[in-house]
């Protein structure tokens, strides 16, 4: 079955052992990966992963150019593996020509971590940034976490409802840990949600009551790499029992249609 992912981190080797020490700090947990490049290319072949969407997200206006480049820079140098998306930030002023400058690049979407990067979800400074990215770059956010109001899943309802058409991404099926937030607020809206990190946080049960309740024509494959590798990631999916069709659905069918590979 072709599997692909549309959510990995990679960092570049100078910070990537401080990028993931961070991580697994605020979220108290032992992460599998390392985040570096070479790392990642082994989780994705190992699984027989298809492609991956990579990004990073610039937590400062100063680095957003400089990780669009690097983010572009392994597309270039893995373009049958990964697929780029890129970072923007509330503070960029010139955001129109930037995204235009992502396009050039041949990066395919947006990826938005607010928690990190210090901005509401719906804050009215980023809806002309949405609304640049327009309906041909899909934007994927971190949304859901019990130590942040920034991603709370009520403020990616207005959003989604501000811009209907457009190729948005729950990541964590809407609602890291506050899931009941997302039930409440995102389940069978149109947007589209990715499935990591969340079997292993709320069990097979809950996750797959809430794949056939949003549609599982609107959820995603995703690792969340270095949270989890490749092979254990798919495995925790198979094992929802969702059946070949839905399957098929969420490895790689939906991902084709969000990211224009079909």
């Amino acid at each position: 079955m072709k599997v692909i992912d549309v959510h990995a981190h990679v960092f570049p080797a100078n910070i990537a052992e401080k990028a993931v020490g961070h991580l697994e700090s605020y979220y108290e947990c032992k992460w599998d990966g390392t985040g570096l490049e070479q790392d990642l290319v082994s989780s994705v072949l190992s699984a027989k992963v298809e492609s991956c969407v990579i990004f990073s997200s610039a937590t400062k206006e100063a680095q957003v150019r400089n990780i669009n480049n690097y983010i572009a820079s392994l597309q270039n140098k893995y373009p049958h593996l990964f697929i780029g998306f890129g970072t923007m930030h509330m503070d960029f002023t010139d955001y129109a020509a930037e995204l235009d400058r992502i396009r050039l690049l041949g990066l395919k979407g947006l990826k938005f971590h607010t928690d990190f990067q210090g901005f509401y979800v719906d804050d009215p400074k980023m809806m002309p940034i949405y609304e640049a990215a327009g309906k041909d770059l899909p934007m994927l956010f971190h949304i859901g976490d019990r130590k942040s109001p920034l991603s709370a899943p009520d403020r990616l309802r207005k959003v989604v409802r501000n811009f209907p058409g457009y190729k948005i991404i729950a990541a964590h099926m809407g609602g890291y840990s506050v899931w009941e937030e997302a039930w409440k607020y995102l389940i069978g809206m149109d947007v589209f949600m990715d499935i990591s990190s969340t079997i292993r946080y709320i069990g097979k049960e809950k996750t797959k009551k809430m794949v056939l309740a949003h549609g599982p024509e609107k959820v995603l494959f995703a690792s969340d790499y270095p949270a989890l590798r490749h092979k254990d990631a798919i495995d925790d999916v198979l094992s929802l029992d969702l059946g070949d069709e839905i399957n098929e659905m969420i490895f790689h069918e939906n991902a084709e249609r969000v990211l224009g590979l079909a």
